[in-house]
């Protein structure tokens, strides 16, 4: 009878092999943030860093099989020349879509680039942005950690609002379900210079914030709008 009873007994449970205590472990590290990149997150990064490092190489050895020595010499002007032109321009590009613009990047930008340039400098000051095109005119809207509120607008360098009008128009946000008026900062953004009579416009109490070309290049070169003494 003992017997029969012992093998009645369910099986005891089969331990876990070392692989699923190790993707166990690894998962755990991950949802803490712990753990490192795996393989899958490195192998696209890595080929393509050993298809811009060999092909080069390869293209070149098969220029000299082909064409010989003077094919050669010329496949690697030609990416000696691509490559002085190539680096300077990547990094320019990452620099802008990092929100650092220089003087004359922004002097050769339309009304819609200036208004992609202030949302990626707003976004590198850590503003949350989101467009609000109003009537076919850029317009922005931005939130920062403390809860400010930005309505950013763009005037015109040439044909912008004269001395009796107010540069902007009227840049309050007042649609319907929209953020709470009182809590809006109002920005406009100027490539150029603003009139004695704007700037007095502005300064009245609840007035415009108003950046001009040279605050908005000290803007772009990595200074704050806090920095600027804007937003005080």
């Amino acid at each position: 009878m003992t017997e029969q009873r012992q093998d009645n007994r369910p099986p005891s449970p089969t331990p876990p092999s070392r692989r699923s205590q190790r993707r166990q472990t690894v998962a755990e590290l991950r949802s803490q943030g712990r753990a490192g990149p795996g393989l899958r997150d490195i192998l696209p990064g890595f080929l393509g860093m050993v298809l811009v490092t060999a092909g080069p190489v390869v293209g070149l050895a098969w220029l000299y099989r082909a064409y010989g020595v003077g094919a050669l010499l010329l496949g690697a002007l030609l990416l000696a020349a691509a490559t002085l032109i190539g680096v300077p321009w990547r990094r320019a590009v990452v620099r802008r879509r990092g929100g650092r613009y220089t003087p004359a990047e922004l002097a050769v930008l339309d009304d819609h680039g200036l208004a992609v340039a202030a949302e990626r400098i707003l976004r590198r000051d850590g503003w949350h942005v989101l467009p609000m095109p109003d009537d076919g005119r850029p317009r922005l809207y931005a939130r920062d950690r403390r809860d400010r509120r930005l309505d950013v607008s763009f005037r015109p360098v040439e044909g912008g609002p004269g001395a009796a009008e107010p540069p902007g128009g009227p840049a309050t946000l007042r649609e319907p379900g929209g953020p709470a008026d009182d809590r809006v900062i109002r920005v406009v953004i100027s490539m150029g210079a603003y009139s004695p009579a704007e700037i007095e416009w502005a300064s009245r109490p609840g007035g415009d914030h108003l950046v001009d070309g040279r605050q908005l290049q000290q803007w772009a070169s990595g200074t704050s709008l806090d920095a600027l003494g804007l937003l005080n």
